[in-house]
């Protein structure tokens, strides 16, 4: 069980820990959106609650609450600029469908 994250990823994080001076790491998570069932939900967290796992990647932690780990597990996220564009990207062997518009996933 984990979720990883590239270095690219490590490195966005980082700089918005230091831009924001201080948190623990990233929070990851889904909520039931879009047309397809769930949409992750990334946050920065300032501390671990007694139902988050805590992951770390590249000196970076990812904290993700058990009840969302397997909808999660094995999730691969980067950070891509493509053109004008710059945002987190995931890779998770879990999903079954994406909705037209890739903002919402089933598992």
């Amino acid at each position: 069980m984990a979720i990883t994250l590239t270095e690219r990823a490590a490195a966005q994080v980082r700089r918005i820990l230091e831009k924001r001076g201080h948190g623990l790491g990233l929070k990851l998570g889904v909520t039931p959106s879009g047309c397809t069932g769930f949409a992750y939900k990334l946050d920065v967290a300032d501390t671990a609650g007694p139902q988050d796992l805590v992951f770390e990647s590249h000196g970076v932690k990812v904290l993700v609450a058990q009840d969302d780990l397997p909808m999660l597990d094995g999730t691969v996220i980067d950070y891509r600029r493509e053109g004008l564009n710059e945002s987190f990207k995931f890779d998770n062997p879990n999903v079954k469908a994406t909705c037209g518009c890739g903002e919402s996933f089933a598992v």
